[in-house]
């Protein structure tokens, strides 16, 4: 799709545009124009801030993951990006539980029967483990139950002191998932004495495989590692027949707590009682760069703040940026974010939109079902309507769409949980496209949607180049119209005289209130 920047004509069409743009009704803003700022944000200047985000990779060790200079540099080429626009960012800083791999692990078993095992087909390391080579003997803990007994439930093994027997000092205790916490088992096994821990899937259906799972926090000074049911249930077997089991297992880990910090940047006029605050995570995993997740939601957002400021708009709602930090931790920017309001900052956003992943190489335009219409979880009164927004203007444009549900794997999250009304796009990650999707969107059947989601192959030649079968530049396609759906969103959010459920909340005397960063406390600097 050809597009100009900056031309005279587009601030001409959007300052009629926003004399007669329409309140939102109680569904779709039909009458919104949006078009002079779909216009202004070309795929080129996203593409442009998608560079940079590269550029920093590969400055910083290929990776852009919250609590390394990768994103701190992110983080400052979004901030210096805002003030030359115009605006005044701050920095919301917290606290996080930081953990990276430095090395592949290993588990083998030393005797009898020598056998090295595979990562992540047999065994991994589970987020938050110490750092250590270990070559012991296995002790298991009490109350393993080989095989699962679906009358007596679940096993308790290792959530009780109790249940570490005193061979567990100096060696690597065998645990068996279930009832408490991954944490407060491997907390007992290191309070005990442990060497290393190993715990092992529990063996019913859909608990079998490598778990792949968090101790929560970084307690541990131990190595531990999670492996299948089978792997644990012949070592239990092995030793239980009389046989002594050695492992070896290695783990090479950094596990602390740091600092990170979202970005916040508020247009300098409109409501502050009906905040739009319009997110994406900046974030990257640690194995690569993240120009597609969330790159590209993240330089979506940053060129129209730019191009909101480039224009000249004037919302009739503040609008608030917002970059967070540490989404893939667990969503903890946003989290943190949503902590610090009070009950009337709640009232005061009038609408969350979150934008994650949004050129995947294998596409599908996937819009959130606000109203839960096709999916388990609806969102919260007024979701619908933003649901609404998306589905009414990819219409007008010939272009059909499928919903996606809130699942809770993104920074919406936060928000729907306290009552906001959310809504979003969103590009698709590992999920596999069907031949019925390619009839629609091209690309490859029974491929994933992002063929390099969480790898280190998410870069910015590979969103531009496809990935795997799919067609060189269908990425781009995505991201193209993806971003004119979302520069739609923000600028009929932006404008409408409706409170999004479609009902006032609060009177023209609260307009420009609630409008102060200073609330986010000390740690929030400029």
């Amino acid at each position: 799709m050809s597009k100009r920047r900056g031309a005279i004509a587009a601030l001409t069409v959007l300052a009629l545009a926003a004399t007669l743009v329409a309140a939102l009704p109680a569904g779709a803003d039909v009458a919104t124009d949006s078009s002079a700022l779909r216009n202004a944000v070309t795929l080129a200047g996203i593409r442009g801030h998608q560079a940079a985000f590269q550029a920093i990779a590969d400055a910083n060790g290929g990776t852009r993951l919250a609590g390394t200079a990768g994103y701190d540099e992110s983080a400052d080429y979004v901030f210096d990006r805002l003030v030359a626009a115009g605006y005044s960012p701050v920095r919301q800083q917290f606290e996080f539980p930081f953990f990276e791999e430095l090395a592949p692990p290993v588990l083998d078993r030393v005797s009898p029967d020598p056998v090295a095992f595979t990562e992540g087909t047999d065994f991994l390391t589970q987020q938050y483990s110490g750092s250590g080579d270990v070559t012991q003997e296995v002790v298991p803990t009490n109350d393993i139950i080989i095989p699962p007994d679906p009358v007596a439930g679940t096993s308790n093994s290792g959530c009780e002191a109790s249940d570490f027997p005193a061979a567990v000092a100096g060696n690597i205790a065998l645990i068996q998932r279930g009832t408490c916490t991954f944490h407060d088992k491997a907390l007992n096994a290191q309070t005990a004495g442990a060497a290393g821990v190993i715990i092992f899937n529990e063996g019913q259906p859909g608990r079998t495989d490598v778990i792949g799972g968090t101790l929560g926090s970084p307690d541990f000074t131990i190595p531990v590692v999670d492996t299948t049911f089978a792997l644990g249930a012949d070592t239990y077997g092995r030793i239980t027949s009389g046989e002594t089991v050695v492992m070896h297992m290695v783990t090479s880990t950094v596990s602390e707590t740091r600092t990170t910090e979202n970005i916040i940047a508020d247009t300098a006029s409109g409501r502050g009682d009906r905040t739009v605050v319009v997110g994406a995570h900046l974030d990257s995993v640690a194995a690569g760069p993240g120009i597609n997740d969330n790159g590209s939601g993240s330089a979506t957002i940053l060129e129209i703040a730019e191009q909101f400021t480039d224009l000249g708009i004037q919302p009739r709602n503040k609008v608030r940026f917002a970059w967070w930090g540490a989404e893939e931790e667990g969503l903890l920017g946003s989290q943190f974010y949503v902590s610090q309001l009070s009950k009337r900052d709640i009232k005061n956003i009038a609408v969350n939109l979150n934008f994650d992943m949004l050129g995947s190489p294998n596409f599908v335009r996937f819009v959130y079902d606000g109203d839960g219409s096709d999916t388990p979880v609806k969102g919260p009164t007024g979701s619908a309507n933003v649901e609404d927004v998306f589905l009414d203007y990819f219409a007008s444009q010939g272009l059909q769409t499928e919903p996606t549900a809130f699942d809770g794997r993104s920074d919406y999250g936060p928000f729907i949980a306290v009552g906001i009304p959310a809504g979003g796009l969103f590009s698709g990650a590992e999920g596999h496209k069907t031949p019925e999707q390619v009839a629609i969107y091209g690309g490859t059947a029974d491929e994933q949607y992002d063929p390099c989601y969480h790898a280190a192959c998410d870069t910015f030649a590979g969103t531009g180049a496809g990935g795997g079968a799919t067609p060189p530049g269908l990425g781009l396609v995505s991201l193209d119209q993806l971003s004119d759906g979302t520069a739609h969103a923000v600028f009929s959010f932006a404008m409408t005289t409706s409170a999004v459920p479609g009902t006032d909340k609060s009177s023209a005397k609260a307009a420009n209130t609630a409008t102060s960063l200073d609330y986010w406390g000390p740690k929030a600097r400029k």
